[in-house]
């Protein structure tokens, strides 16, 4: 087994990459960041495409393990930093529901929200990904109502990546600002790494902006 715990992080600033950020710092990782400036097309470079030929961030390289599409990049952290008890481990009777959320935000919430700010109505219900998006949302809501997090009384790294998503979907009025997901938001928005990590990616947009001036 690897020892050497370093990842090399791909990052570009007010991208869903910010949420990986903020576990990082919740994770106390030891990473090497690397930047990339999307508006510049950094991301399309063959350099890049070369690591995710998706052109997407975030990606993690760790060692000879390279993993693209953030809930696999939350899994794979969390489980590898296990000390931070961002993740239940297998046999925890929390580690399927923990799963479960990890996964329903990439396979259902946001084709659904997607679908629904495209204006395009949802495959059939025999074909479709998610269903439809009320019942998307309402399962969810369900969930946070159960409180104060989405394993309960135990924060977990499901909640980094579903406070960060939740917080940039209300803003765009993508998702409804129900009193379960502000409540829900704010207790996640009000973690100390959420600001100290924001206010770092603020500044890596501002190097950007300033350097295409």
């Amino acid at each position: 087994m690897m020892q050497d715990k370093r990842v090399t992080f791909y990052h570009s600033p007010n991208t869903r990459s910010t949420a990986t950020l903020v576990l990082l710092d919740e994770l106390g990782a030891d990473y090497e960041l690397k930047v990339l400036n999307m508006k510049a097309g950094e991301n399309r470079a063959p350099e890049y495409l070369a690591i995710n030929p998706m052109g997407k961030v975030p990606a993690i390289v760790h060692g000879d393990a390279l993993v693209t599409e953030q809930a696999a990049i939350f899994i794979y952290l969390a489980d590898l930093y296990p000390q931070a008890g961002l993740a239940p481990a297998i046999g925890d009777p929390l580690r399927g529901p923990y799963l479960r959320w990890m996964v329903y935000y990439g396979s259902c919430f946001e084709p659904a929200v997607v679908d629904r700010a495209m204006q395009r109505e949802p495959a059939p219900a025999s074909t479709s990904p998610y269903g439809d998006f009320d019942t998307v949302l309402n399962t969810l809501i369900a969930q946070l109502g159960k409180g104060p997090y989405l394993l309960g009384e135990k924060f977990s790294a499901a909640d980094v990546l579903w406070g960060m998503a939740l917080t940039w979907t209300t803003m765009f009025k993508l998702v409804p600002e129900l009193p379960e997901i502000k409540a829900y938001m704010d207790r996640v928005n009000a973690r100390p790494s959420v600001g100290k990590m924001r206010a770092k990616d603020a500044e890596f947009a501002a190097a950007q902006a300033q350097g295409a001036a």
